[in-house]
């Protein structure tokens, strides 16, 4: 079993929490689960329950990780949320290994440079009622100036996980190459999506690895057990989709919601099992 399970939440920094809560509960029916404070990130946060996923909402209380997050770049993703259920053997292996991670309560912070640009935040594993519309977070991408085979065989190390799940990846729409870390394939979609860059195939991702110089957090994924439902949704709360396929009207598999109508979160949507499609077995993939 790898040492990371699934992914369990996102770590969003944030100027105005209860700002942002307003709009997480709007659009996606996410509820208050909680707030606390992080010592390692130096800030209060919000924590909403969205599906079965957690969705932390970090507003820095002074200097720190998060602070800084927003005076370089603006609200956005901070660290890419997983679980699992071995929290005290990942740290001992981290700490076998050498890699570098802070222990905050009863989370495991591992920077960027443990990584590949690619801060997370590890917890325990707990299982949760859903939601609201949305079923779960999947997948976070790590964007790429690196090669992807290295990083993944980074990860294989850092965690535990059995390359012969992982499934090859590549876009021309989109300008990359990489893989899926799939954990738990067929039962989960859960993973790290690696997507390598290039010079040569310009596009948003690229632009995002150049502004950011190099290997980075991009993006993360939801499925949705409502598609329908979910749409009219963000319709009705003006934000701004972009369809999978050509018309956001007749669109019914999947879209991505523009950053700027999520506090600077680029988030991809895909209805039940339709990720399986680019998982490596689209035989899985339900009928609408």
């Amino acid at each position: 079993m790898p040492l990371i399970e699934r992914v369990d939440r996102m770590q969003l920094a944030v100027r105005d929490r209860a700002a942002a809560e307003q709009t997480f509960a709007w659009l996606f029916g996410a509820s208050r689960a909680r707030q606390d404070e992080s010592a390692y990130l130096n800030a209060t946060r919000t924590i909403l329950s969205i599906g079965e996923s957690q969705l932390e909402l970090c507003e820095a209380r002074g200097p720190g990780p998060v602070r800084d997050f927003i005076t370089r770049w603006g609200e956005g993703l901070l660290c890419a949320g997983y679980a699992t259920t071995r929290l005290d053997a990942l740290a001992a292996h981290l700490e076998a290994i050498g890699a570098e991670f802070v222990r905050d309560g009863g989370q495991l912070y591992l920077p960027g440079t443990t990584t590949a640009g690619f801060p997370m935040v590890i917890s325990e594993l707990a299982e949760r009622p859903r939601i609201g519309p949305v079923s779960f977070f999947y997948e976070a991408t790590n964007t790429l100036e690196s090669d992807w085979r290295s990083v993944a065989g980074r990860y294989t190390r850092l965690f535990q996980l059995d390359p012969t799940r992982f499934s090859p990846i590549h876009s021309a729409r989109f300008g990359y190459e990489g893989t899926l870390t799939l954990f738990d394939p067929p039962a989960r979609l859960d993973r790290i999506e690696l997507s390598q860059t290039f010079a040569d195939r310009p596009g948003a991702m690229r632009r995002f690895v150049e502004r950011r110089g190099g290997d980075s957090l991009y993006m993360c994924y939801i499925e949705t057990h409502d598609f329908d439902g979910l749409k009219k949704r963000l319709l009705e709360g003006d934000a701004t989709l972009i369809p999978r396929g050509g018309n956001i009207a007749e669109e019914r598999d999947g879209c991505w919601v523009h950053p700027k109508d999520l506090h600077g979160m680029l988030l991809g949507i895909s209805r039940t099992s339709l990720a399986w499609e680019w998982s490596g077995r689209p035989g899985l993939v339900r009928a609408r």
